[in-house]
């Protein structure tokens, strides 16, 4: 398993921003897909965005396109997830995700996630 350690949730306002960051232990970041899902109460736990490592492939919801950036830095293990123009339907815990990957299309939100994050909050009032 690789240690994943998120930070960055908290409460913001409608139409505000966060930024959250999780941080991968570890020399195996390379060739992976890194992820951010998200858990409301009462919802089954939903994809947000996913990026390979390895190269500039990434993917989005539906719900989250054009709002949400994910990036990555290889030399400090870290991916983020830019969040703008928020609403309270983003409020949730955002988990991140990685698993291994020798192509791109494995980062699809669709697959399976091997390790996971303990989760940070972020609500959004209205």
């Amino acid at each position: 398993q690789v240690p994943l350690v998120e930070s960055g949730g908290g409460s913001v306002q409608a139409g505000g921003s966060l930024r959250l960051s999780c941080t991968a232990s570890g020399d195996t970041y390379r060739n992976k897909c890194m992820a951010w899902f998200r858990q409301a109460p009462g919802k089954e736990r939903e994809g947000v965005a996913s990026i390979y490592t390895d190269g500039g492939v990434w993917y989005y919801a539906d719900s989250v396109k054009g709002r949400f950036t994910i990036s990555h830095d290889n030399a400090k293990n870290t991916v983020y997830l830019q969040m703008n123009s928020l609403k309270p339907e983003d409020t949730a815990t955002y988990y991140c995700a990685s698993r291994p990957a020798t192509i791109a299309a494995f980062c699809r939100l669709s697959y399976d996630f091997s390790d996971w994050g303990q989760g940070t909050q972020v609500t959004i009032s209205s």
